[in-house]
């Protein structure tokens, strides 16, 4: 499954740290196995249920949320310097390439359609992809970009890496709502 992995999502290959690299890996992994998804379903799923006639698929939201949170990033350390931004830009990749993993748990196909599962119902991704990180033992800054990323993390002080990759999500969700 580790191949299938990396085949979706290149991205993540950007994360310098290899011990990140692999806990984020074994994350998706963790997460694909729970209902038996598979590659084709994940690429054709897609990325909200919250909006009609979604042409942006599953896995090219992540993708594309997460090469908008390099290029922040790129453009902050240009500008401004490692110094004053301060961003993290592993925890950047791996938050942006896990915040939406508990989608994985909250749907299901159901006749060929992907419907909000009953687990869905009562536990939103947030909460099930700070569940699977933590098992994983990510770094508690990478739950907090999970935990922080939609409206569950409203009022909540957010750290950089979770205020870039927030506003790159509701750049991508916003356009296509």
């Amino acid at each position: 499954m580790k191949e299938a992995v990396l085949r979706l999502l290149p991205e993540i290959g950007e994360i310098g740290d290899d011990i990140l690299r692999n806990r984020v890996v074994a994350c998706w992994e963790e997460a694909i196995a729970f209902r038996g998804w598979t590659e084709e379903l994940l690429k054709t799923m897609p990325f909200t249920l919250l909006a009609e006639n979604v042409k942006i698929t599953f896995i090219d939201h992540v993708r594309a949320v997460c090469r908008m949170c390099i290029a922040c990033d790129r453009v902050l350390t240009d500008i401004h310097g490692t110094n004053k931004t301060k961003i993290n830009r592993d925890y950047l990749i791996a938050g942006a390439l896990l915040a939406d993993v508990g989608k994985l748990c909250e749907f299901e196909i159901v006749g060929g359609k992907p419907v909000k599962s009953n687990f869905g119902k009562h536990i939103r991704h947030p909460f099930s992809g700070v569940a699977l990180a933590f098992k994983h033992d990510l770094p508690s800054e990478v739950l907090h970009i999970i935990a922080t990323h939609s409206k569950e993390g409203a009022g909540e002080t957010r750290l950089p890496e979770s205020i870039i990759f927030h506003h790159a999500d509701f750049i991508d969700f916003e356009l296509v709502k």
